[in-house]
């Protein structure tokens, strides 16, 4: 038990201080460290691998839709970035620039990209010209560089990956059909993908991506309560194709203006797989984005036939297509089962000499540490089975917990308290100024609105500040 337990003893517990549970798992699990460029991390195997998995499944799902993959330059010469006043005012905070190429000053200051807008309307606007050419349904994989003051690994960091997904469309109902759709694919990804609930929306209009004209978002609930922004599809309407002068001729011969669309999705999504699913152990990871689904272990493994027999369950799994591997170390068989829960491996196998005689081995999950004795026989059948359980009940238990800790208030007195006592999310009424969503974040401590909530009746005709006539219902909280 000593051996079982030393791992996790770098790990503080969750309900103690939430902030250092994360920046422990981070750490013990080896995803990501801190890099000698400030507020820029190194993206570790253990980390990148998560990255991948949800690299691939996404793509899927966008290459399905239509989507076509491109690359453009890292770079933005300021005369673009300044094309769009909304923009550049929105990302002007964070923009690093490039001001010398070798020893001479450049002529011309350029951004390194934070957003990619108008790299691709500079190009959209050479190459479109005809309704024939329409619509452009692209992304790119890539990373940006934003100068955030404040850097956390996976939930903010200076430079990060993402996708980013630009569009263009011949009409205003095209485009808008488009921004809906991505944000459902999003949607599918994180319920399906991920295991992990959410509330979902638009953003209220001063909340909305620099230069957008609407902008959908997914807010998942952390296990400390807070509110985390997890992806976003805008909808841009005209304005940045026409600040660009992208027309086209139509099949009448006239000039139109396109209608743009702009999406995407970060690691900052490995950050919520850790604080959704993650326990006092470390890393809890759903099968559909582990890594390694399942860690063999041999028990007893210097007894004869134990080795090889676990190394033959080892290519009958990778041959049933698992992502599978063997720890045939020198560590204490505590020691590797404490190690398989840090990384979150969704299960282990236990197969020791006892299992063989029986033809059976111990299958563990974990997730609940529920052990499972199955024969020798249908384990590559039934292991995708156990998989696929946890999967599921990694979902249902997150979205237990995001059900239980939304609220309801119609006073401000009832908001304040509903947010002193618990964590999550509070449904309030707003008459849609800024200034008293201000103050009931002043009130309540942090609380603001996440998403406005437009498929339910409002539990009050009044703003929760002002009381004048509300205009919006909103799901209101704290956030990362």
């Amino acid at each position: 038990m000593a051996n079982e337990k030393k791992l996790v003893k770098n790990i503080t517990s969750r309900d103690e201080n939430f902030a250092q549970w994360y920046t422990d798992v981070v750490r013990e699990a080896e995803l990501c460290d801190y890099s000698s460029v400030k507020g820029c991390l190194n993206y570790l195997p253990n980390g990148y691998a998560i990255w991948e998995l949800i690299q691939a499944d996404l793509d899927r799902r966008f290459k399905e839709t239509g989507v076509e993959n491109v690359c453009l330059p890292m770079l933005i010469p300021e005369s673009l970035l300044e094309k769009e006043a909304d923009h550049i005012e929105g990302f002007a905070p964070e923009v690093a620039w490039v001001t010398h190429g070798g020893m001479e000053r450049l002529q011309e200051r350029l951004c390194i990209r934070p957003t990619s807008e108008t790299l691709f309307c500079d190009l959209w606007a050479k190459t479109v010209k005809s309704y024939r050419d329409l619509p452009k349904v692209w992304n790119q994989w890539n990373s940006v560089l934003r100068w955030e003051k404040t850097t956390r690994p996976f939930l903010r960091s200076r430079e990060f990956l993402w996708q980013e997904g630009h569009t263009i469309h011949a009409t205003y109902e095209e485009a808008e059909a488009r921004t809906i759709q991505m944000f459902h694919v999003y949607e599918d990804c994180y319920r399906e993908t991920l295991a992990i609930p959410f509330v979902s929306g638009r953003k209220a209009e001063h909340e909305k991506f620099a230069g957008a004209q609407d902008t959908y978002t997914i807010e998942a609930l952390m296990h400390d309560g807070k509110a985390l922004q997890s992806a976003t599809s805008h909808f841009f309407g005209s304005g940045f194709p026409d600040a660009f002068g992208i027309k086209y001729l139509d099949k009448n011969n006239q000039l139109q203006s396109v209608y743009e669309t702009s999406w995407g999705w970060s690691t900052r999504s490995i950050g919520a797989i850790i604080m959704v699913h993650g326990d006092d152990s470390g890393l809890v990871l759903p099968p559909h984005v582990a890594p390694v689904e399942c860690r063999i272990i041999p028990i007893a493994q210097h007894k004869e036939g134990v080795l090889d027999r676990a190394f033959s369950l080892l290519d009958e799994l990778k041959k049933a297509g698992y992502r599978v591997k063997i720890d045939d170390s020198d560590k204490s068989t505590g020691w590797k089962f404490s190690e398989q829960e840090m990384l979150g491996i969704p299960t282990r196998i236990e197969i020791g000499p006892k299992d063989i005689e029986k033809n059976q081995v111990v299958v563990v999950r974990r997730d609940t540490r529920e052990k499972i004795v199955v024969s020798l026989d249908e384990i590559a059948g039934k292991l995708r089975e156990i998989l696929e359980t946890i999967q599921q009940d990694m979902y249902k238990k997150a979205e237990k917990f995001l059900n239980n800790h939304i609220d309801t208030a119609t006073t401000m007195d009832e908001m304040v308290e509903k947010f002193k006592a618990n964590r999550g999310f509070v449904k309030a009424c707003w008459c849609g100024d800024p200034e008293c969503e201000g103050e009931v974040k002043y009130a309540t401590g942090g609380a603001a609105t996440r998403c406005l909530i437009e498929d339910e009746e409002f539990i009050s005709d009044k703003c929760i500040w002002c009381g004048k006539p509300a205009k919006h219902m909103a799901y209101w909280g704290k956030s990362y």
